[in-house]
């Protein structure tokens, strides 16, 4: 009998001891913290845990040792004391005007001043904060904890406004930069969000934050571990397997497939979403529960914006700088994708400091590239979501020809208008990688061989498919550059699947497919 609470969707660390959920203890970590340094910064993506976690920081300011009963904290800490905290939280708005932002500052130093005074001669709300800390230390005798909770969410919102962002960038340096100068004044300064913006933004004058975001001792802070999982959670793994009808193992694979495989440095194992995991176990079925709660339309615009080759998104390379600090006016949509958890750290080349990145796992891959579908190819979901069903019914039959007839009809039904303006090669390469990536999901692709990369090898239990593309060339071509380079050779003697080689032409003329030649071998 599982008599776990799940704590889906509770963020208060107050409200979840209190109530009984379920709590992964992340307090050794917190201790450490705090022990060892004044400011902080950690990125980590929505629905992770950053929450809970500045959360959990005020509980422990707060003093509340009742609620830290058994956990590693309780027997570490030996002095616990009340100190004043301020805890703003910039989730809670949306970002469409300078007045957003004032309002939620307004209301934060409003109900400060309510607890320690207001001076009127202080006007700015930097001021004000500076005002509010000084005094919360002078009447408590202790000094203040300032926990901001999704700093960055104006700026993140306003990402192609950039009048907007020159005043939430503004409005916010100046507000962040009293950290600094109320050094004296202040025990901890925690501040987290999905992303970093750097450079001249909002961090230029905080430069004593320590960035936890791709520090490899408190990787762990947000996530769950492979250890925490099997420590905690066992008994529910073995419940989820009796109900899915599979062996403990196979349902240990597939979370790990799923859900694991966030990195965000190097040289460290993978940490579980903590928010699938926790439905996954309170529903009982496996589900892209991550994904569902956020739709990245500004990801799919930025992408579409700079004509990025999507193929590269599974294959990119890096460097930290880009990876650690997001410049509004760059060209380069990488790292908001990554530092918003749709991909993650897969590899590090220590010669030249280059990361590799890729989707984290399942969920993340299926999810994003089922989405981005209708935005390229200009269809709503239910019809893509059915041609694809039916595209991967004819494939794993062997039915080339039903296949290829609804190819050409899709890409004809691309709206010349999504098109226009748009670099069309690199479109219809997108189209096709999103099309075959989904088909992925269902078959095995490969796209390298030892005498180059082929467009596409998709395989079923039956049928092996080599095909190559052209754009405004020949089917012909395309079909010779199969047989010229032995793209082929490496399935040749498979006896259990039956070899097609595959030449398909795109026309920029007609925005589709021109012809299409199949060989049986």
């Amino acid at each position: 009998m599982i008599d776990k609470i799940y704590p889906i969707g509770v963020q208060n660390f107050e409200s979840l001891r209190k109530d009984g959920y379920y709590y992964i203890d992340k307090t050794e970590l917190i201790y450490k913290i705090v022990s060892e340094g004044r400011y902080y910064f950690l990125s980590r993506p929505r629905r992770f845990g950053k929450s809970l976690l500045l959360s959990t920081i005020h509980a422990y300011f707060d003093g509340k040792r009742e609620l830290f009963e058994g956990l590693a904290i309780e027997q570490l800490e030996k002095n616990w004391v009340k100190r004043p905290v301020l805890h703003l939280d910039l989730n809670i708005e949306k970002y469409d005007t300078p007045e957003s932002l004032d309002r939620i500052l307004e209301n934060a130093l409003y109900g400060w001043e309510g607890l320690y005074g207001a001076n009127p001669s202080e006007r700015s709300f930097s001021l004000r904060f500076a005002g509010v800390i000084r005094r919360a230390y002078e009447q408590s005798g202790h000094r203040v904890a300032i926990l901001v909770d999704e700093y960055d969410k104006p700026m993140l919102q306003s990402i192609d406004d950039e009048e907007l962002q020159k005043y939430y960038r503004s409005t916010l340096k100046s507000f962040y930069g009293v950290l600094k100068t109320m050094d004296g004044y202040i025990k901890l300064g925690f501040l987290t969000g999905v992303t970093k913006f750097g450079k001249v933004s909002v961090f230029s004058d905080l430069n004593n934050l320590i960035d936890l975001s791709m520090n490899a001792r408190f990787h762990s802070i947000c996530g769950v571990t492979e250890e925490e999982l099997h420590r905690d959670f066992e008994p529910d793994i073995r419940k989820l397997a009796e109900e899915q009808r599979m062996t403990f193992e196979e349902a240990c694979q597939k979370l790990k497939e799923d859900y694991d495989g966030y990195h965000f440095t190097y040289d460290v194992a993978g940490l579980y979403n903590p928010f699938s995991l926790l439905n996954t176990f309170f529903n009982m079925r496996f589900d892209n529960y991550w994904f569902q709660t956020g739709t990245p339309t500004f990801l799919v615009e930025l992408l579409q914006k700079h004509h990025y080759d999507l193929y590269r998104m599974a294959h990119e390379e890096t460097t930290s700088n880009v990876l650690d600090s997001i410049d509004s006016m760059s060209a380069d949509p990488i790292p908001v994708i990554y530092q918003s958890g749709y991909l993650t750290i897969k590899g590090y080349d220590r010669r030249f400091s280059m990361y590799r990145l890729g989707f984290p796992n399942r969920e993340v891959e299926e999810s994003f590239i089922k989405y981005l579908l209708p935005f390229y190819a200009g269809k709503a979901e239910e019809k893509t979501d059915f041609d694809v069903l039916k595209f991967v019914r004819e494939i794993e039959s062997g039915d080339y020809e039903s296949f290829f007839r609804r190819l050409t009809a899709f890409f004809a039904g691309v709206p010349y208008d999504l098109a226009a303006g748009l670099d069309m090669e690199r479109h219809y390469q997108n189209i096709l990688f999103i099309i075959f990536r989904i088909f992925g999901f269902y078959t095995h692709v490969e796209y390298h061989t030892s005498q180059g990369r082929v467009d596409l090898v998709l395989q079923t239990d039956h049928f092996t498919y080599v095909m190559e593309f052209k754009l405004d060339g020949t089917a012909e071509e395309a079909l010779r550059q199969i047989d010229e380079k032995h793209y082929a050779a490496p399935f040749a003697n498979d006896r259990q699947r039956k070899l097609f080689k595959v030449g398909v032409n795109f026309s920029k003329e007609t925005h589709g497919i021109e012809k299409w030649i199949v060989e049986e071998l």
